[in-house]
Formats: structure tokens, sequence, C-alpha cells
């Protein structure tokens, strides 16, 4: 398995969540959201991103 490349990720991180500790640790972000009923950011386009409402619910409407 690939190493984690925190740096790499943080890049193409599109989280405006500035306090969020699990920037750039993919596999941490996505189990977090997931356990909360949610998805992380990088589902989102930016003005979706910007509301903080990272639903399911909100990510079908959208689309």
């Amino acid at each position: 398995m690939p190493e984690c490349n925190i740096a790499r990720n943080k890049n193409m991180c599109n989280c405006t969540y500035e306090p969020c500790s699990r920037k750039g640790i993919c596999c941490e972000c996505l189990l977090y959201h997931r356990k909360n009923g949610q998805l992380p950011a990088c589902f989102f386009t930016a003005a979706e991103e910007r509301t903080y409402d990272r639903s399911i619910e909100n990510f079908v409407k959208n689309r």
C-alpha cells in the first residue's frame, strides 16, 4: 500500500474549514464524514463546500 502523501493531498484539498485536523489525511477525513452521515469537501463544488452542508442529501440535491 502506498504511503499517504499529506503535502500532496493538502494541495488538492478544497476544504475551507481551517481548524480541521484531518486536512491531507484523506483516510481519516473519509472515516470522520462517513461516521457522521456526510461526504468530505472534495465531493462538492467550491460554492457547495462553502455552505458546510456536507450531507448526502445536499450532494444528491445538487446533482
